[in-house]
């Protein structure tokens, strides 16, 4: 089981609850696909293992890098991809549509993960999912998503904002 989240715009409390829900469900890792904002964010995330990208509100990024590699996590990138249980994933923030829209087109993945938009959206293009999981700032409900590669399940767990 993989936790997706995203635009974390330094919401602690959502934050919080989010990661006692992936705490909860025994993800095997949870992707953060970008505006995470500032390095003390990352604590939050302690006990998960986890892959981040950057997003465009995310300026401290010398500073994210650092901490993320003091709690053991690989370099934060602009973009990632990755296999997990045969599937490929790439992971982009979505603040270049046209990016975006090409490695969805590119059929090379089975997962693109992606953010920005605040949207949650679960759509098929080719051969390929595309996954927001919605955002913890400014769109309600906040959500973030749950996925199991294996047998190509999603779900949207809303968050509770008290």
């Amino acid at each position: 089981m993989i936790g997706i989240i995203s635009d974390t715009h330094e919401n602690e409390n959502a934050i919080k609850k989010a990661v006692e829900i992936f705490k909860d469900k025994n993800t095997d890792f949870v992707v953060h696909c970008g505006d995470i904002i500032s390095p003390p964010m990352l604590e939050h995330f302690k006990g998960l293992k986890m892959k981040f990208v950057f997003g465009n509100n995310d300026g401290e990024k010398a500073g994210l890098n650092k901490m993320a590699s003091e709690y053991g996590w690989e370099k934060i990138t602009d973009e990632k991809e990755f296999d997990y249980g045969g599937k490929k994933f790439y992971v982009y923030h979505g603040t270049n549509k046209e990016k975006l829209d090409n490695a969805i087109k590119s059929n090379k993945y089975d997962y693109v993960l992606t953010g920005h938009t605040h949207i949650k959206m679960d759509e098929k293009s080719g051969k390929t999912r595309v996954i927001n999981p919605g955002a913890l700032f400014r769109i309600y409900p906040y959500t973030v998503a749950l996925l199991d590669a294996e047998k190509d399940e999603l779900e949207f767990v809303k968050i509770p904002q008290r």
